[in-house]
């Protein structure tokens, strides 16, 4: 079979380029060896969203006398915790199966190998082989969790994100090893759920280490209330999986001094590793530089007619990210003239409770940039949406250029804050100042008011504070 394009892999990079093909009229194919979606729809974006608000409903549950009403007897049934995880994701797999037919996307089962002449070699389950070709191949196998060489993932006592959903027991304790998106996620559905945790991060910062300092401040507080120990500027340094626990050893980067916890399960989140092995990298002569694959601002990689997106490239390892660059790669293999992905402008969101997420600048990355800064905060504790639902945690932060009023960055914290960032996002496309973010009539009451709040603030205009 000839295509005009071949997709390797189905998850949020693979399976948008694979439609906005389709939609452009090329003869489209994409080569899936287990479930269309790949990790983000079955293993990792949404059914962790669907653990988290378990999580967040039995809190609610609990806290039920804080809202004026009573809910005795509440229990929390892991069991069919991780099945509502497994059937939301099971739903939106098939979702994707009905968005290929609606695109007459060819879907073939197997695992995809490049080989000479732009042809794809696809191995079916059973081992028969079935070859493919087309004048355009992009990559999209994605990436599974990083494995610390001295920290082996056995899938039982030590395990990645995808065991992580999928636990038939729920541990009484459990380490987590970095606190990145991922092992932030994970800390607060079990904490939440009772199981004791302990996150241990190597970087200075603590939790959240790459978002901005306040943030990391604030969301340390906060978990430090709801019982999750942290151990920032330290290091698991040996692991033993003997008895019926697990033993970790862990040392603090600025003593040396050593810690040793007991516990059922080891959560190693310590990022994310790409998935280029044994695709025919080599066989082609695709250049790849620290395990990643390299290619020019279109996803063109040095072989003409080869692409990659997603978390084999150099980018960020973020669903929203993958099908960004595979929308542009796809327009411009179909001769349109897309622009560039600005990465400057991509949001980042966690989803613990409460959420964080931020895009562009840091204030520490601003200054050290050379610019002079207006800095505003809006605490959720003087928002009348935020008080009222119950949720008065957090803040708002906007960072802006003194000089021409640029929007440099936003950095949130609080309830259902993920919802918010994408007015910022468009703000920043388009170029908009702080003073037109004020004179910009946002709603009473909502919790998008802190956007306003904070960058009056930055302009001494502040009114509710």
């Amino acid at each position: 079979m000839k295509f005009d394009l071949i997709v390797l892999g189905s998850g949020p990079g693979g399976y948008v380029a694979a439609i906005r093909a389709a939609q452009l009229g090329l003869k489209t194919a994409i080569v899936e060896k287990e479930n269309l979606g790949g990790v983000c729809l079955n293993w990792g974006c949404i059914p962790t969203k669907a653990l988290l608000k378990s999580a967040q409903v039995f809190e609610y549950l609990n806290h039920a006398e804080d809202y004026g009403l009573n809910a005795e007897g509440v229990k929390a049934d892991f069991t069919k915790v991780i099945g509502r995880s497994r059937d939301v994701a099971a739903g939106m797999s098939k979702g994707v199966q009905f968005l290929m037919k609606k695109n007459d996307i060819k879907v073939i089962e197997g695992t995809g190998k490049l080989i000479r002449g732009k042809q794809v070699e696809v191995t079916k389950e059973g081992g028969s082989t079935e070859t493919v070709g087309a004048d355009h191949i992009i990559i999209a196998t994605g990436g599974r969790s990083k494995e610390l060489p001295h920290i082996p993932i056995d899938g039982k006592k030590v395990i990645g994100y995808r065991e992580a959903m999928t636990l038939q027991k729920q541990p009484k304790s459990m380490v987590v090893m970095g606190a990145g998106a991922i092992g932030v996620e994970f800390a607060y559905f079990y904490s939440a759920l009772g199981t004791e945790v302990t996150i241990v991060e190597f970087l200075e910062q603590g939790l959240l280490p790459r978002e901005d300092k306040d943030i990391s401040r604030e969301l340390g507080k906060i978990f430090k209330k709801k019982g999750v120990k942290v151990m920032a500027n330290s290091a698991v340094e040996n692991v033993s999986t003997k008895g019926n626990g697990v033993q970790v050893t862990v040392k603090s980067r600025k003593d040396e001094s050593v810690t040793e916890i007991e516990c059922d399960i080891l959560l190693s989140a310590t990022g994310v590793t790409a998935n280029i092995e044994n695709i025919g990298l080599e066989t082609l002569g695709i250049k790849t530089d620290q395990g990643l694959i390299q290619v020019d601002e279109f996803y063109q990689t040095n072989v003409a007619g080869i692409y990659a997106i997603g978390d084999v490239t150099p980018g960020p390892a973020l669903a929203h990210v993958a099908s960004a660059e595979g929308i542009i790669c796809v327009e411009k293999i179909a001769g349109h003239h897309p622009q560039p992905l600005n990465y400057g402008n991509v949001p980042s969101c966690t989803y613990c409770v409460p959420e964080v997420d931020s895009v562009g600048m840091t204030e520490a990355a601003a200054k050290e940039a050379g610019y002079d800064v207006r800095v505003g905060k809006f605490p959720f504790s003087a928002s009348g949406k935020a008080k009222a639902a119950g949720n008065p945690e957090g803040f708002t932060k906007v960072i802006y250029d003194a000089k021409y009023g640029e929007l440099l960055g936003a950095h949130l914290i609080g309830s259902n804050v993920t919802e918010m960032i994408a007015e910022i996002v468009a703000a920043r496309n388009l170029e908009t100042t702080g003073k037109e973010i004020i004179k910009s009539v946002h709603p009473h009451p909502t919790m998008s008011e802190a956007i306003m709040e904070a960058t009056a603030a930055a302009y001494d205009e502040v009114i509710h504070l």
